[in-house]
């Protein structure tokens, strides 16, 4: 048993699972994996059940966050150091996790983010997305001095620390820009480092064209409230 953990969050993923589990078997085999069935209408149970995949099913659909903090929940009771969500459509490049796990050690960070805006080297996603990106860049940099170039990147990689934290509280809704607000403002270092990710192997995006204002609105809100509350706990000495 590695003590690093793959979290795969997997949501109606059939086209393209048996695709990323066997690209983190070649390029990551040091690394164990969970795939968290979030309750798919398709066929990504029976394919985990099929090839003997190591998976957790949940009974009802918790979307995107609930998955990852369930990944969060069991790596954190499973004792794992160091947790890394890769998404189950193949976007995710496994043979870039080496590189990210040099640097958290290194560096001595407590997350390490997979951006695809540094070099700009293959997909750069949707036009619609690259303007929420580039939205919620300045937002960040507005509230944390921090500058982030991909904020909602999924593949980003954490030390025990935050997989503590995370197994306790993880934003539910589009999680990645307030979970990354949320380590910032408790004073963890968040790092960047440049991938290379590929197009959706199979499957759709759960944030669509229609679904894009009310994605920003609502994040907005949350890293407002994020902050309002780290704030308020500031004031009341609870800085923990």
């Amino acid at each position: 048993m590695s003590d690093k953990l793959i979290i795969i969050p997997a949501y109606n993923e059939g086209e393209s699972i048996c695709g990323t589990i066997s690209k983190i078997k070649e390029d990551a085999p040091d690394f164990d994996y969970i795939i968290i069935n979030d309750c798919s209408t398709d066929d990504t149970l029976q394919k985990c059940i099929s090839n003997g995949y190591n998976y957790l099913n949940l009974p009802i659909n918790l979307g995107i966050g609930g998955a990852v903090q369930t990944g969060y929940k069991y790596a954190a009771e499973n004792n794992y150091k160091i947790a890394v969500q890769v998404d189950g459509d193949g976007q995710h490049d496994p043979s870039f996790l080496s590189k990210m796990e040099e640097t958290l050690i290194k560096e001595n960070a407590d997350m390490v983010i997979g951006s695809r805006f540094i070099t700009k080297e293959g997909f750069q996603s949707t036009l619609a997305r690259r303007i929420g990106i580039g939205y919620f860049t300045k937002l960040i940099k507005l509230f944390t001095g921090e500058t982030i170039t991909d904020p909602t990147s999924g593949l980003r990689m954490v030390g025990r620390d935050l997989i503590e934290l995370f197994a306790i509280d993880y934003p539910r809704d589009y999680p990645e820009p307030e979970s990354l607000v949320k380590a910032i403002k408790n004073q963890r270092k968040v790092i960047e480092i440049p991938v290379i990710m590929k197009e959706r192997q199979g499957g759709q995006s759960s944030i669509r064209l229609k679904k894009s204002v009310y994605y920003m609105i609502k994040v907005s809100l949350a890293i407002v409230l994020e902050l309002l509350r780290k704030h308020k706990s500031f004031k009341n000495g609870e800085n923990k």
